[in-house]
This record gives C-alpha cells, structure tokens and sequence, in this order.
C-alpha cells in the first residue's frame, strides 16, 4: 500500500465516520445534497483521486483509489456512489478533454470545488444504451447543439457540468456516439421533477433535458467513434467503484449487528453468545472478505482485455452480498432493526439501490453468461444422450454449430 493511498484511506475513513454518519439522517430529511461535505471531502483529496498531479489531482491508479469508496461507504453508499461518479468524470476530462477544457474545469474538479455527473441513460432505454434519440448537431462555427432527455441522473440540478452522450446522427449503432461535457448553466439545460427516493433523498435524481443546448467544441470528451466505448468503461469503473461502497455497507451492517448482539440480553445470556446468530453473522463475514477480494481483483483488470468480466463479477456479487448482509443484521436485532435511529433499514434500502444502478446484477449476469459461452466454444465436446430416433450424428453435429 502506497503512502498517499494509506493517508487517502484514513481521510475518507474519518470523512465517513465525522462527517457523513453523524448526518446523513439530516440530509435526507432536508432532501438536499450536502455541499459543506462535499466540500470537505474535496479539501481531503478526495474529488480528483485518478487526475494527475499537476491538474491538482491524487495521481492514484483505479485499482488504488477505487479502495477510497469503501471507506466512505462506511457512511453512507449513495454519498460514496456520488463521489465515485464526480471522480470518473474528473478522470476523463482531465485524461481525455481539451486543453481548453482542462484550463477552466481541472482544477475546480480535482479539488472539489466543482462537482460533475454522467449522463448516458435515456428514459425508454434503460440498460440499452443503443435506444438513444439525445443528438448533437454541429455547427458551423464548430459549437454542438443538443437536444433529448437523460433519465437517472445523479447530482441533478446539483452539479456543475454533466459528462453527456450523444449520437451526432441519426444512423443506428454506436459509430457516431461522442461524450460532451454540458455546463450546468448552459441556456435550454432544465431538469424534471426529482425522483423519491426515501433512503437517500439527500442525493437529487432526476432526467435531464436539453432543448437546442450549445456547447463548445472545447467541450468534447470523447470524439465522435469513441464515445460508446469510453462510456462502456466509465461504467466498468463505476460497477467497481460501488462494490466498493458495498464492502462498506456491509461493515456498518456487520458492526451495528455485533454491537447490538453482544449486549441484548436474551435466555440467561447475551444474543451474540447463541450459536444461531454466530453462524448468522458469520455468513455475513465470510461474504464481506470475498467480496472485497473480488472488488480488488476485478479493480486490478481495469483496462485490460479482462476488465469487464470482472467488473461484471463484482457488480453481481457484491451488491447482491450486501442486500443480504443488510437484512441479516436487522433480523439479528429483531424489531429494533426496523427502527431508523440503528440505520440498517437505510442501509437495507442503498443495498437495494446499489444492485441496480450503473448495470443491473441481472446485466452482469448477461455479461458473464456470455464469458461463458465464448469459454464453451474452446472446450472440447463431451458426448451428449441421444434422443429416441435421432440420427447418430445429431450431438457432434449440433455441437459444431
């Protein structure tokens, strides 16, 4: 473990512990986002965690700085999911934008000053990023004018400029995909009701649309071509980035369980002394080890050939570990569990929230039943039984289509 990755870990660990759990019940109840904590955490170094240093950056690889949102999960998932999303952004303007751009936004990014979101998903089609009708036209003078609708977007009317994909025509496919970085206070920028979101109503949701919005070609993130396959991975990192938040979930879990069990009084011993609630909560534990082994691997094949597998490994296992971490520590508290001031309903309710943001477990599950099929393919056949009246050749024969 690096130097600053260590001092990272320890900021975004008392960020989570000072800042974010002491509050968050506020926070939503004023269905705001928490700017002064944001804030706080971009003086801690915490909002520009892959930009270079010389753009006021951390410097940290993905694999390194992706380990800063189980810290911060400790506190609260959807804080963390927001922050993981500003940081993505900030890794691809200052990576991937113009100089010009770099000029004005880097350094108000990186430290925080300035918050930025991702728009890729449209309101008819959810996980298809194919279906999409949001287009820029380009003008004369090299500006873009956009207009159509993003839907799920994070930080709504709250951040500062939204990382946007567009398609410049109208052919199908994804060739002529580009990413655009919107200001929020562009002209014909507006945004729909916010969503309900009871669990974490301090973090605004909603679509976003855009009716003839132009934007300089000092904007561009990804050029036409690259757009796709530039979102792809963003998504790749944030699928990641929230089975890190996961991990700690299911340490605040895991925690608010054992600190209520080891004292709850119950047939002439503690809870915690039963061996049912032992074998519980050890369930609990084994899921949150693996679960961080595997966030950390898949972290590691970031932008290798392998990276979306085992992003898609761990947007699967993880979220899906922490609903069940979540509802097994309520039932470790019986009724009290149900009660807000011990936090797991809400942490019950992110769980939930987490398994379906940025690909759904059911996606990931797509992405690896296809790993799997290409793996087939390489095998070699095994005989398969013939039905009554099939010809003798039938398995080889399908086998080899």
């Amino acid at each position: 473990m690096s130097e600053k990755l260590d001092r990272l870990l320890a900021a975004a660990r008392t960020h989570a512990t000072d800042v974010i759990a002491p509050n968050v019940d506020d926070w939503n109840a004023a269905k705001a986002w928490p700017r002064a904590a944001s804030d706080l955490a971009g003086a801690a170094g915490l909002a520009g965690l892959y930009a270079p240093e010389e753009l006021g950056g951390q410097g940290l690889p993905l694999s390194e700085g992706i380990q800063i949102y189980e810290q911060l999960g400790l506190g609260d998932g959807a804080y963390a999911f927001a922050l993981s999303m500003h940081n993505i952004c900030t890794f691809a303007g200052c990576g991937y934008g113009t100089d010009a751009f770099k000029a004005v936004w880097a350094r108000d990014l990186t430290s925080g000053r300035k918050l930025a979101n991702f728009a890729l998903t449209e309101p008819q089609s959810g996980s298809d990023p194919m279906k999409m009708y949001t287009r820029a036209t380009i003008n004369d003078d090299g500006t873009w004018t956009i207009s159509g609708a993003k839907a799920w977007v994070s930080l709504a009317t709250e951040a500062d400029i939204y990382f946007t994909v567009v398609k410049t025509s109208d052919a199908p496919g994804h060739k002529d995909m580009a990413m655009i970085a919107i200001p929020a206070d562009a002209p014909g920028i507006s945004f729909g009701p916010l969503y309900e979101t009871p669990s974490y109503n301090f973090l605004p949701m909603s679509e976003m649309y855009l009716d003839r919005v132009v934007v300089s070609e000092d904007n561009i993130i990804l050029p036409i071509g690259q757009g796709l396959q530039g979102s792809l991975m963003a998504i790749d990192i944030a699928r990641v980035s929230i089975a890190s938040g996961c991990c700690g979930l299911m340490q605040s879990a895991l925690d608010t369980a054992l600190s209520y069990a080891k004292n709850r009084k119950m047939f002439a011993g503690k809870t915690l002394d039963l061996d049912g609630i032992q074998w519980m909560l050890g369930e609990v534990a084994t899921d949150l080890e693996a679960s961080k082994l595997l966030y950390r691997r898949a972290a590691e094949a970031l932008g290798t050939p392998e990276g979306p597998l085992m992003a898609a490994h761990a947007k699967r296992f993880v979220p899906d570990a922490a609903v069940k971490a979540a509802n097994t520590c309520t039932q470790v508290l019986g009724g009290m569990g149900l009660l807000q001031p011990y936090g797991l309903d809400r942490l019950s309710r992110l769980a939930q929230m987490l398994r379906i943001v940025d690909g759904t477990t059911e996606i990931s599950r797509v992405v690896i039943g296809r790993a799997l099929q290409k793996r087939a393919a390489g095998l070699p056949d095994l005989p398969v039984p013939k039905g009554f009246g099939e010809a003798p050749d039938t398995s080889a024969t399908l086998a080899a289509e």
